[in-house]
């Protein structure tokens, strides 16, 4: 008999895409969702950058370079350069999307069975990229009372074995939208050089800080070999179905290991590296205005939450996500419920079980994620109907058992 690979039955379901039947269901019923489960900017993608796919004039569509096209490269020089991270084009390399950077990043520097600590609740993605390299995930807990602060250096030395050879974050983090302090970013510059790890740095969400500046891993001083950053224009320009991202080192063995990977896949999509290449040209105040908006979308989804019976949601200090703790008895169930049984003015909610967004089993059952990604308005019908479907949940699931949906539940 056919079966399926080891690695195929470990990969984990995307917590933020498990709901979409469920979603497209309710839609066929005629009723309104508003989907602040996935990451999908409403922001429009800048004229410009759009303009130079259009009006891109070749004969032939070619490979780029393995690593990207040299124009694109030396561009990103003068985007990270306004930063504060000095690099030369030599050391990026394009990826298709920041996702191929965090697989070959961990593809090139860990072999199978090692291990990379990362604080929960984390980019579930993580999962599934250290599935496929063979690689396994030791988490450590971020509490929501301190709004997701990095774990103590303890927290740290606890999991630390031989095998571990990285730490991975996100900054400003998905799914907590927590921002990382100067002092914590030290701190993590403590542990890779006491115990000589890799420092994976996922910044896709550098432009969008509230409380606080942005500090790089680039930025740590005397760790160069240790940082191994990973990057994408996604959610920079509001450009998700580019695909275009890239590793940033300046670990010389580290960038000819990662371009091996990349010369297999032959090159990263050549339209996208036009429109990227094109967006390092915006005005430097093309993100004060997005910027804005997802600061006032953020401090109405904080208040309106915090205003709900039951509810918990701290401030997040950039990206555009937040973690609430709600009155449930189960993420997973309830945001099933919201799209298979409520509906408030014929409209619902699409929410992230926070459960995915953790590695430790039974944490988040009664947390679920939020991303900020419609404007206000939409925002609050969207408010109005979780506060109702609170509610309804905690009198016709909870009070009345949880044995209703069993046979149905993802």
């Amino acid at each position: 008999m056919l079966s399926i690979s080891h690695r195929g039955q470990q990969m984990p379901s995307s917590p933020i895409r498990k709901l979409v039947p469920f979603a497209e269901a309710a839609k066929k019923k005629g009723i309104k969702v508003y989907h602040l489960n996935i990451g999908q900017p409403d922001i429009e993608t800048p004229k410009q950058i759009m303009d130079a796919v259009r009006h891109a004039d070749f004969k032939v569509l070619e490979y780029s370079h393995s690593a990207g096209h040299e124009s694109y490269r030396r561009k990103l020089v003068e985007y990270y350069k306004k930063t504060g991270i000095q690099i030369d084009h030599t050391q990026i390399i394009v990826t298709t999307g920041g996702s191929e950077a965090i697989l070959f990043g961990f593809m090139s520097c860990l072999d199978a069975g090692d291990e990379v600590i990362i604080p929960e609740p984390f980019y579930a993605n993580y999962n599934g990229f250290a599935v496929a390299a063979d690689i396994i995930v030791k988490p450590i807990t971020s509490v929501i009372e301190t709004g997701f602060a990095l774990p103590p250096i303890e927290e740290f030395e606890k999991v630390i074995t031989p095998k571990t050879k990285a730490i991975v974050i996100c900054n400003p983090n998905n799914p907590t939208g927590y921002l990382y302090s100067r002092q914590e970013m030290e701190t993590l510059k403590q542990i890779i050089i006491k115990h000589n790890l890799y420092l994976f740095a996922d910044e896709a969400y550098r432009e969008f800080c509230y409380e606080g500046e942005h500090i790089s891993a680039m930025h740590l001083k005397g760790v160069d070999e240790h940082v191994v950053l990973m990057d994408t224009i996604s959610k920079r320009y509001s450009a998700c179905g580019g695909r275009i991202g890239a590793l940033v080192t300046k670990n010389r063995k580290v960038l000819d290991t990662v371009l091996k990977f990349a010369q297999a896949r032959l090159s990263p999509p050549s339209f996208a590296q036009i429109l990227g290449e094109a967006a390092v040209d915006l005005p430097d105040d093309y993100f004060d205005g997005t910027k804005l908006e997802y600061l006032k979308r953020r401090d109405t989804l904080v208040k309106r939450l915090n205003a709900m019976p039951g509810v918990f949601c701290p401030n997040p200090g950039g990206a555009f996500y937040a973690i609430a703790r709600l009155p449930i008895d189960d993420a997973d169930r309830f945001c099933q419920w919201l799209l298979e049984s409520f509906s408030y003015n014929q409209q619902t909610v699409m929410l992230a079980p926070a459960t995915g967004f953790y590695g430790t089993k039974g944490l988040g059952s009664n947390e679920v994620r939020f991303a900020y990604v419609l404007n206000t308005d939409s925002l609050n019908k969207a408010m109005d109907c979780l506060e109702k479907a609170l509610g309804q949940y905690q009198t016709q699931v909870m009070n009345a058992g949880v044995g209703v949906l069993d046979d149905k539940l993802v």
